[in-house]
């Protein structure tokens, strides 16, 4: 899928796939798949499609509703955010380089 928002580029075709997730199957109501990816100018976006019961639907009118998919643009920080929550520890890693953890002070009052 290709899409220009904001005079920008965002092609499945052309980005770098960085993690996906996968809820049910193809051809159910509530099937979601979403995929992160980053440009070659380094912008982040999800694609996302789904069955007729998510929110890739697109209504037809009288209440109808169809499956559809839908181009996302993310900053920096919501691309690792949803790395997060969807992805394993290597798959973020792998997107985002290796982590490190912060360490932390702790304080006592005497």
């Amino acid at each position: 899928m290709k899409k220009i928002i904001d005079n920008s580029v965002y092609d499945t075709s052309t980005a770098r796939e960085l993690g996906c997730v996968e809820y049910s199957h193809p051809g159910d109501f509530y099937w979601t798949c979403e995929t992160l990816y980053v440009t070659r100018a380094n912008k982040y976006f999800l694609h996302g499609e789904g069955g007729a019961m998510t929110q890739y639907a697109k209504s037809l009118g009288g209440g109808s509703f169809q499956g559809s998919e839908k181009i996302i643009p993310l900053t920096l920080e919501e691309a690792k955010k949803w790395a997060e929550e969807n992805l394993t520890g290597d798959e973020y890693e792998s997107a985002f380089g290796k982590v490190t953890e912060d360490e932390k002070v702790l304080l006592s009052f005497s």
